[in-house]
């Protein structure tokens, strides 16, 4: 009887572990297309409505930063945007921005798009990565703790840059 009850007790226990639970194919940032995460200004058709406040489920998350420099990096964002220095692309590092440097905003941006240049990538990108974008974005701009923001890219280096001081050969 013992036996049989921690049985049951284990199966139960590991049925609601979702420690590893992911979703691997999560869907694009189809339902935030249309809807506003943030609001840029007070005026708006009907009237002013209820204040919105949308939170960033990466904020100050080193892991989120991480992943998120690397996805700027494979969308291309770096091709417009030059690493946050500029580019085609407006500069990503610096203190005054056109849309607002709030997370929603920042969202809202990458999601819609802007006038003169910036795609929309709402449907196509999925949720969870825009925002971890958006974490990478505001830790280069020193907006995220910088215990969370990396120091250095996770990615090798494919160009060693150490050279034996005996041989001058590079290794």
């Amino acid at each position: 009887m013992r036996a049989l009850a921690g049985i049951a007790l284990c199966s139960l226990a590991l049925t609601g572990c979702e420690i590893g639970k992911r979703n691997a194919r999560p869907t694009p940032a189809d339902s935030v297309v249309f809807q506003d995460a943030a609001r840029e200004s007070t005026l708006q058709p009907g009237g002013s409505g209820p204040p919105r406040s949308t939170a960033s489920p990466f904020e100050a998350n080193a892991q989120a930063i991480s992943e998120g420099q690397r996805l700027f990096d494979w969308y291309n964002c770096s091709g417009c945007h030059a690493h946050g220095a500029g580019g085609i692309g407006p500069p990503l590092i610096k203190p005054v921005w056109i849309y607002g440097d709030q997370p929603e905003n920042l969202f809202d941006t990458i999601v819609k798009g802007r006038p003169n240049g910036m795609p929309t990538w709402g449907g196509k990108i999925p949720e969870y990565q825009i925002w971890q974008i958006v974490a990478f974005i505001r830790s280069m701009n020193q907006e995220e703790p910088q215990s969370t923001t990396p120091a250095r890219p996770d990615t090798m280096e494919t160009k060693p840059t150490i050279k034996d001081k005996v041989n001058g050969v590079t290794r």
